[in-house]
């Protein structure tokens, strides 16, 4: 089912960074995002697996020049698929608010059953309350949950893992009752040539948010593949951020 709409038109599409190497370790990742032009929609902050212990300098100033030009940044919270107490995920997004000023959360590792959906009810109100009502809350799934995640964030993201698997994938249908934009999708082993393919999906599915990247998959952690810059960044950058019609 797709969210064209009426005219046969799609909104804009945008990135969303899901977790860049420190700075130290990708400085043009970082700077990327904040060349003028780039349309990007928020990028994920992740210290040490959280905010850390005390405030990083060099975090500090990512953050702040990406504040600087107009993005949204998000604090990484670990969910752990549900294991994680609830005081450690609001100690930890509280230590992110009072150091890099984030505009909101992403939950990685985010549960995606029925049975946990009152728990991470839970998280993200505290966590909106935190930020008076303003904050932007990704949950990081990786596959379609229970519908009634919809009404727990802004966005879901629907799909996290290899091209192999994305070019044959499917939204569910209850994706249709939301708005474009409602969900993200990471994809990694995405070759140049079908960049346009991979793009056309994500439309098609309703994504209004993407990240796609050439690297493979492999090393540690969910969003491993995505620490460093596709090789053919400069090309989403043209390709995006306008309306394509199918």
């Amino acid at each position: 089912m797709s969210h064209l709409t009426a005219a046969g038109t799609v909104r804009a599409l945008g990135v969303g960074a899901p977790g860049y190497a420190h700075p130290l370790l990708a400085p043009v990742e970082w700077a990327e995002l904040t060349r003028p032009g780039t349309p990007v929609h928020w990028a994920v902050l992740n210290v040490s697996d959280g905010p850390g212990s005390r405030p990083d300098p060099h975090c500090l100033e990512t953050a702040g020049r990406l504040r600087q030009a107009g993005v949204r940044v998000l604090g990484h919270l670990d969910l752990a698929h549900g294991s994680r107490p609830f005081g450690e995920l609001v100690s930890g997004a509280q230590r992110y608010l009072d150091w890099y000023r984030v505009g909101g959360f992403y939950l990685d590792r985010c549960p995606t059953d029925r049975t946990d959906l009152a728990g991470v009810r839970r998280v993200t109100t505290t966590l909106s309350a935190l930020l008076g009502g303003d904050a932007h809350l990704v949950l990081g799934q990786g596959s379609h949950p229970h519908p009634g995640y919809a009404e727990a964030a802004d966005q879901l993201v629907t799909f996290s893992g290899a091209w192999v698997d994305y070019r044959w994938s499917q939204a569910a249908a209850w994706t249709a009752e939301y708005p474009e934009g409602k969900f993200a999708h990471f994809v990694h082993g995405v070759p140049r040539t079908h960049l346009d393919e991979a793009l056309r999906i994500a439309r098609w599915q309703g994504a209004g948010t993407i990240f796609f990247t050439d690297r493979p998959g492999g090393g540690s952690g969910q969003n491993a593949p995505f620490h460093s810059l596709p090789g053919y960044w400069d090309e989403i950058v043209s390709r995006i951020g306008q309306g394509v019609s199918e």
